[in-house]
């Protein structure tokens, strides 16, 4: 599993992670484990899975650290 920070939230149940590469993660709510996405905060750390979307990238299995 891969770590890192959670970089922004957005109101519509999708955020961003950090993973300290130039590029940014994008996940959906429906991604996220353990927890209710809107249990998540801004710069938390957390583990996630790299998958593919209908988009490109995205982080699944997203787990609070």
């Amino acid at each position: 599993m891969a770590e890192g920070k959670i970089k922004r939230l957005t109101d519509k149940g999708f955020g961003f992670i950090e993973t300290g590469t130039d590029k940014d993660m994008f996940f959906h709510s429906s991604n996220v484990e353990g927890v209710r996405f809107d249990d998540l905060r801004e710069g938390q750390r957390v583990t996630y899975t790299p998958g593919r979307g209908p988009k490109g990238p995205r982080a699944e299995n997203v787990r609070p650290a």
